[in-house]
């Protein structure tokens, strides 16, 4: 249960972070062209919420079934994925990139097929509760190069 604490801390903090980060009100982010199939914006907060949830779940799981010598470099994963989660916002939004926020969320894709893969080596509920999370960020990724593209 400690781990799930953990966890939890460490998603709430990257929350956080990355809502300091996000600005789709801004006036550079609303003249972007975006592709039709975007889902509208009060999407967003309602897929987030719950894969946050899951994540916080999922990785502490992981980290608790986790064999004792595996659970800091389980954690240390964990961080590096809720980094990069939260960076995203900073480089898309806030450094006004696309191109930036494409090539952190393409790292962060990696990072999820790492969690995942060893959450499945270690508890496969965990596996399973990660999951949506590293499908949204796939779309996700989808959703940014399109953009990417549309405003070279």
């Amino acid at each position: 249960m400690r781990a799930t604490v953990w966890t939890s801390v460490m998603t709430a903090a990257a929350v956080g972070v990355g809502s300091l980060g996000t600005d789709p009100e801004s006036e550079w982010y609303r003249s972007l062209e975006k592709p039709p199939w975007q889902p509208p914006a009060v999407a967003f907060p309602l897929v987030w919420t719950p894969l946050f949830v899951a994540i916080a779940y999922g990785t502490g799981r992981m980290v608790e079934k986790g064999r004792p010598e595996e659970r800091p470099g389980l954690l240390a994963l964990t961080a590096t994925d809720l980094v990069a989660n939260a960076g995203w916002n900073w480089a898309f939004f806030r450094a006004r990139s696309p191109a930036g926020g494409l090539a952190v969320i393409a790292a962060l894709n990696g990072l999820n097929a790492a969690l995942v893969r060893r959450a499945a080596t270690v508890d496969g509920r965990a596996a399973a509760a990660l999951l949506p999370y590293a499908a949204w960020v796939g779309f996700a990724t989808a959703l940014n190069g399109s953009i990417w593209r549309r405003n070279r």
